[in-house]
């Protein structure tokens, strides 16, 4: 049986009285493009740094490939190409440098072709790869930050905000390299992101990561699936009836000729409620996959 791309068990890291992560479980299945998500300080980056053998676990267990990322850690970070949140920056070094330094450090050799095509893909010149990199803007050390996690095709790919600070035609370049490698099947993305558009544009699965717990693991067809709807239902006499406890149903507003009502799941049971009642109206607003993901993120604060 193929392992997991990316398996953690319990996984588990303090600092101090501080959760970085706690037990958290997962697989990401190979040629899978997931995404985490979560609010700073969630644990994304612990997660990720535990994945690389960054940052050691408290407890728990994490694997990419089937190898031990704490006891086999060399030969779990071969099989990844990694983009991390912040990049360190060599400032003397040309970019043209920093991409061959790297490409002679890695285990997995990056052909020249694959670094022309990337090149191309992320609108990167000649004259750009002969500046120093401490000349670059944000956006170019974004890209080739991009481009060194992806030139080794690594079946791995650990990409930490990988659009911050890009414009949008590089965003979408960005969204037609990853549909490339969903279509081949043997690369597997696990990207963190804030950007909830970007998500939905590119990931088949999510999970939602909170004060260090994984709350919510959701394909994205499941969650406009779960998606709540609001429902304002108008009456053209008053209703002196209480909205009837329906599960999946919140009351948002009542008076006594409008109800506002927040519904997951069928409508039938409400509907059925709604009998006898002078109902003039009933008006449904769906909620985007936005709101129903931060509605799941913000959900404990309120």
């Amino acid at each position: 049986m193929t392992p997991a791309a990316i398996s953690t068990r319990a996984l588990t890291k303090y600092y101090g009285a501080v959760i970085g992560v706690e037990d958290l479980s997962l697989e990401v299945q190979q040629g899978e493009v997931f995404g985490f998500l979560g609010a700073n300080g969630a644990g994304k980056t612990t997660t990720i740094r535990m994945l690389l053998d960054l940052v050691r676990p408290t407890s728990g267990t994490a694997s990419v490939a089937g190898h031990d990322c704490q006891r086999n850690g060399l030969e779990a970070r071969a099989q990844i190409g990694y983009l991390p949140g912040e990049m360190p920056v060599y400032p003397e070094l040309t970019g043209a440098g920093y991409l061959s330094f790297l490409a002679s450090i890695g285990s997995r050799p990056a052909s020249r072709a694959r670094i022309e095509f990337l090149l191309r893909r992320f609108d990167v010149s000649d004259l750009d790869l002969r500046r120093r990199m401490r000349d670059y803007s944000h956006g170019m050390k974004r890209k080739l930050g991009l481009i060194q996690a992806l030139m080794t095709e690594a079946p791995v790919l650990i990409l930490d905000e990988p659009t911050s600070g890009l414009d949008p035609l590089m965003i979408e370049a960005f969204g037609e390299t990853i549909d490339e490698l969903r279509r081949t099947g043997t690369t597997t993305v696990f990207m963190s992101s804030h950007i909830l558009s970007e998500i939905d544009r590119v990931c088949e699965r999510i999970g939602l990561v909170r004060h260090g717990h994984l709350v919510a693991v959701r394909t994205l067809a499941e969650l406009r699936t779960e998606s709540a709807r609001r429902i304002t239902v108008t009456f053209a006499a008053p209703v002196c009836t209480d909205v009837p406890a329906i599960p999946g149903v919140v009351v948002i507003a009542r008076d006594p000729q409008r109800w506002v009502l927040d519904i997951a799941g069928p409508l039938g049971e409400l509907l059925s409620s709604l009998n006898g009642l002078p109902v003039s109206d009933i008006t449904m607003t769906a909620f985007t996959l936005d709101e129903t993901i931060l509605r799941m993120l913000g959900a404990e604060s309120r």
